[in-house]
């Protein structure tokens, strides 16, 4: 989209986000050309506005069902600290954006330590603070998702998205941001294989250059603390050539795997097909290591059957006349 300037010529006006035209935000603020350029570019964006030439009380606010709001300091006066810290503690869920004249670095850090998610000095481009909104709200909305999300439970590792970590027994596994959202990824595939270019493009956000080894190094890191936390089941399998799937599969003769084991259903139970399949083609080798059918019909023995030791020469000479 592009606007016109004051030479009459037209400038690229950036396109609005994804779902930001359900925005609703307040503007605390008195400088009337600031209010005006700002308030054109709401309306082109089809947010709902509310300029504000005074504080309000914190359960007006609340009514106001707002995603943002936007503050002056400077209109605040004195009680301005006193006001952004009960904003902010009245409304966790609201984005709130402090822009003000010039600050002192003392007063930025202040301000967002009481509360405030950015900060924006004046002059400044009305653009760049309608991004910084929606980038506060954008977070927003993916936290309160998050919370929103139940722990996913795999082996003996819970994978928590509220807390952006993965627990054993209770105990961090100590994760990066990166490695918790590489986990929460494979997690979520429920055993599907990703490829590397997925994994790169979903986790790191954008396309995976050629020879990038970023996913294999995360993944072995991750696979190295999931391993030292859980050592007896192992979560992530690699794929060679394509990617990486994530199951938790007790590690044989450990514990956890004869627990496993006991917990499978016995002889003479029903079982799914899937475990039947499996059940048949582990026992085939066995069966034909057993008995194998001569050409003409009779059974030549490969091991002891009802106690009796096969003919070593017998069966040599079977199987020449067989040959010729």
């Amino acid at each position: 989209m592009k606007e016109p300037t004051a030479a009459g010529r037209e400038l690229e006006r950036p396109a609005p986000a994804l779902g930001s035209a359900h925005m609703r935000i307040a503007v605390l603020d008195t400088d009337s050309g600031f209010l005006q350029v700002l308030g054109k570019r709401l309306e082109r964006l089809g947010w709902e506005q509310r300029v504000l030439a005074s504080p309000v009380p914190t359960d007006a606010v609340v009514a106001m069902r707002l995603n943002a709001i936007v503050i002056d300091l400077a209109v605040l006066g004195p009680q301005a600290w006193e006001y952004l810290e009960k904003l902010c503690a009245a409304l966790p869920g609201l984005g709130v954006v402090v822009c003000t004249a010039q600050s002192t670095v003392a007063q930025r850090v202040r301000g967002l330590r009481l509360g405030a998610d950015d900060w924006l000095t004046k002059p400044c481009h009305p653009e760049e603070l309608l991004a910084r909104v929606e980038a506060v709200v954008r977070r927003r909305r993916r936290a309160e998702a998050r919370e929103e999300r139940s722990p996913i439970h795999a082996g003996e590792v819970e994978i928590r998205a509220d807390r952006f970590q993965a627990y054993v027994d209770g105990a961090s596994v100590d994760l990066t941001r990166r490695e918790f959202e590489l986990i929460e990824l494979l997690a979520g595939a429920e055993g599907r294989v990703l490829e590397r270019e997925e994994i790169y493009q979903r986790v790191w956000g954008y396309a995976m250059a050629r020879g990038d080894r970023s996913v294999d190094v995360f993944v072995r890191k991750l696979r190295q603390k999931l391993e030292k936390a859980s050592p007896e089941w192992r979560y992530i399998h690699t794929h060679f050539g394509v990617g990486y799937r994530f199951s938790p599969e007790p590690v044989e003769g450990t514990p956890a795997a004869a627990e496993a084991a006991s917990a499978a259903p016995a002889s003479g139970a029903p079982v799914d097909g899937a475990a039947a399949a499996a059940a048949g083609s582990a026992a085939a080798p066995a069966v034909g290591a057993r008995e194998r059918i001569s050409g003409s019909g009779r059974r030549a023995s490969a091991g002891p059957v009802d106690g009796d030791a096969p003919d070593a020469d017998a069966l040599v000479a079977h199987a020449r006349s067989a040959v010729s």
